[in-house]
């Protein structure tokens, strides 16, 4: 470690101390409004529906067509994939704080844009949501790069893997508050007001007061990022990124001194060692010879996860009445509908979805990165090809079986690629270009996720058995093809951020990709 900053060395040697804890829950509220505003919006698809596009001539309950369904749904991710990239350049050119604030402040605009309307027909109501559910998806797309980049750049070499999956694990929470915010409040307007089922009432079986509902689901989205922006402006610009991107080792001493509570030596004649070794940028041969199968390995793994997972949560409304977790349309109220829906997401995402990601938490120092994303992206394929050759079976005979055996995909997604693609992106880069390559491997996952919002999801809405068998087949293909993908990346746990990216002037590694190699590696500078 003798050629390594002082700062740098402090904060990866740092004792877990109560401001590793408020770091999390800052940098992780932003990660449960995401995923409150990214997934309430499947609850109340369905309800939109019956308000806006109710045919009485159909003699069935209003439902989004496809493409509208599709855009509701998936503008939000385009947003987020266009602001993953820009707010992941400028978190490496202007500073993860600065940026950091602006991300905040667009997210809680638009979430409250977003449950208003312009006009009252259907194409000005959907215009205007998807109008500010762009501009939300495009805050939202910020946090990732960002919140990855302050979490790996803040904490210890020891528990670095566990605090940056443990700020993406309120992911899980956010999914598990969308559908009980979505419930509670569903119920609550159900008690006050009650109506006939669409088979014995067509018109008054959808409450016109159900218009109020899903504005006030999908503003709520506001409140947790309104509540942190204070405690984020507090937070002091990254240690590393002030020492090493500013060249202010001074400042860097002090913000990192302060909040870990110890003096820190400020060496900044060694800092033009560091610039000098790092000046590459990223369209560089030197970057590719040093990062490049890193970069495909991030970028690829996370778009074939996205497919599956944005697949499975955004189209688990369509398979809930085969699980029979919710009931036909038609022998339900518009409120009823919506409160079953939101009922059966938050039983999945209680059981089966949230605690993946703290599995993950608990493990990742002891199994690693690249194990838990390798039997993640297995288990996954297995359980989804099970799925797709014995669907009619389960859906007839074994429901129980069936919302097990789709509870497990959703647990194996979170104890496995879903955290660890978040993970690996933000350890693997140098300082000085971290946040723009997880945000690259982040929109990545989201041009994935784009995929499972406008083209798998079209093979569920229907509720057509053979295209959602197919559907199935599909994932379990891309999650294989993530698995020989994950080769690609590296084991990274247990050292510090610059032995990693080669940054403090070691060896690179960008073709050692076996785990054992690793971690013989990382043992054996540990103990130089």
């Amino acid at each position: 470690m003798s050629n390594n900053l002082a700062v740098l060395h402090a904060l990866d040697t740092a004792k877990t101390q109560w401001y590793h804890v408020t770091a999390i829950v800052i940098a992780g509220m932003g990660f449960f409004t995401d995923a409150y505003d990214l997934f309430c919006i499947s609850t109340v698809s369905k309800l939109l529906g019956r308000l806006y596009y109710y045919d009485p001539v159909k003699g069935h309950p209003g439902k989004l067509p496809t493409g509208v369904n599709n855009f509701v749904i998936g503008v939000a991710l385009v947003g987020t994939l266009t602001g993953q990239l820009v707010f992941g350049w400028l978190g490496d050119k202007l500073g993860r704080k600065k940026v950091y604030g602006i991300t905040l402040i667009l997210m809680v605009i638009c979430a409250i844009c977003s449950g208003l309307s312009f006009g009252s027909s259907a194409k000005s109501v959907i215009t205007t949501l998807c109008f500010f559910r762009f501009w939300l998806g495009f805050g939202i797309g910020g946090d990732y790069p960002l919140s990855a980049t302050i979490m790996s750049e803040y904490a210890n070499k020891k528990t670095r893997g566990a605090f940056i999956a443990a700020v993406f694990a309120m992911q899980g929470i956010g999914i598990v508050f969308a559908g009980l915010v979505s419930m509670t409040l569903s119920r609550i307007f159900l008690s006050k007001y009650p109506a006939k089922s669409f088979k014995e009432d067509q018109v008054f079986s959808t409450q016109p007061e159900a218009d109020y509902l899903w504005r006030i689901v999908l503003m709520l989205g506001a409140l947790p990022a309104l509540l942190t922006y204070y405690w984020r402006m507090k937070m002091p610009e990254t240690g590393r990124y002030t020492a090493l991107i500013e060249g202010n080792a001074k400042q860097a001493a002090i913000d990192m001194g302060r909040v870990l509570d110890i003096e820190i030596h400020a060496d900044s004649d060694k800092l033009s060692q560091f610039k000098a070794s790092n000046d590459y940028s990223l369209l560089s041969k030197e970057f590719f010879r040093r990062h490049g199968l890193h970069l495909i390995g991030t970028t690829t793994t996370w778009f074939l996860l996205d497919i599956a997972f944005y697949s499975q949560n955004l189209t688990q409304k369509d398979i809930f009445p085969a699980m029979g977790l919710t009931q036909k349309a038609d022998a339900v109220n518009a409120l009823r509908e919506m409160f079953e829906t939101s009922r059966a997401m938050f039983i999945v995402a209680l059981l089966g979805t949230f605690p993946g990601y703290w599995f993950t938490v608990f493990f990742i120092e002891k199994i690693g990165r690249f194990r838990i994303q390798l039997i993640g992206f297995f288990m996954m394929s297995v359980f989804m090809l099970i799925l797709s050759i014995k669907y009619d079976y389960l859906k007839s005979n074994n429901k129980y079986l069936f919302a097990t055996l789709y509870a497990l995909t959703f647990f194996f997604a979170n104890f496995g690629p879903n955290s660890t693609t978040f993970v690996l992106p933000a350890e693997l880069f140098p300082t000085r270009l971290r946040s723009t390559c997880h945000a690259i491997s982040a929109a990545s996952g989201k041009a994935g996720a784009m995929v499972g919002a406008f083209g798998v999801q079209t093979y569920t809405l229907n509720g057509n058995t053979k295209l959602i068998k197919k559907a199935l087949m599909i994932l379990a293909f891309t999650n294989m093809l993530g698995f020989c993908f994950t080769f690609l990346v590296t084991e990274t746990k247990g050292r510090s951020l610059e032995e990693i990216s080669g940054e403090d002037g070691g060896q690179n590694e960008t073709q050692m990709t076996s785990e054992p190699q690793m971690t013989q590696q990382g043992s054996h500078r540990e103990t130089i």
